[in-house]
């Protein structure tokens, strides 16, 4: 498939979400282009990611700090706590579900948020918010339910594209902070890449300086799309 798109930047820079004291720009597909999980699955290979309806890529002047990178699943091996991880947390359910709105769902991203991202602009979110933060009404997205009999700990938000699957964003009980349920999204949706024969999961962006990007390290056959090109990500 080929794609023959207009790219548009923002007009003003943003604040940016990974660089304190940075501003940020993003370049996107031309937004009368018709969006579809097809050409996504293009997008996502140059380095794109999607919020929502909306797809993007961060291109800032003088900055290349935001590196996307993916997990080649077929080379990837646990390391010693990613698998004790598996093993913590081996009688969980999963359970797959529609990308729609949902309380219990609601309910634990509200206090996800509140607890782990106080004061980071997405706390106190609102019934519309979530849903236009999570859902897409072009991508193929399920959402993921980690349950311990019949209590909900965790929700990871997957979008399915053509070469893999893209970790779109999880949350879980903060109370549960011990069970590593983060990795355990991360773990398990390489488990299902395999099973359908994927070879690809899409982690979003790297970024050197943020703490909190630091965890995607942790994980092996690390690939970032440097230089116009996948290959192993440099440090």
């Amino acid at each position: 498939m080929s794609l023959t798109i207009k790219f548009y930047q923002d007009s003003q820079p943003h604040t940016c979400s990974y660089l304190e004291n940075r501003l940020a720009q993003n370049i996107y597909p031309d937004p009368n282009y018709p969006m579809s999980n097809k050409v996504y699955s293009q997008l996502i290979q140059f380095g794109f990611r999607r919020s929502g309806n909306h797809s993007y890529r961060p291109h800032c002047e003088g900055c290349q700090a935001c590196i996307p990178v993916r997990i080649n699943v077929n080379k990837f091996t646990p390391n010693r706590a990613q698998r004790r991880c598996l093993k913590r947390n081996q009688h969980l359910m999963i359970t797959s579900h529609p990308a729609e709105f949902n309380p219990e769902h609601f309910e634990l991203y509200s206090r996800y948020l509140n607890t782990r991202h106080p004061d980071g602009g997405m706390d106190n979110p609102t019934k519309e918010s979530y849903t236009h933060f999570l859902t897409s009404f072009w991508s193929d997205t399920q959402f993921l339910e980690f349950r311990n009999e019949s209590q909900l700990l965790g929700v990871a938000v997957t979008d399915f594209v053509d070469d893999g699957l893209s970790a779109f964003y999880t949350f879980f009980d903060p109370e549960f902070n011990d069970l590593s349920l983060g990795t355990y999204a991360i773990l398990k949706q390489i488990e299902m890449a395999r099973s359908q024969r994927c070879s690809s999961l899409y982690l979003g962006y790297w970024v050197a300086d943020c703490r909190k990007m630091q965890y995607k390290q942790s994980f092996s056959a690390l690939e970032a799309y440097q230089d116009q090109q996948w290959q192993t990500l440099k440090t």
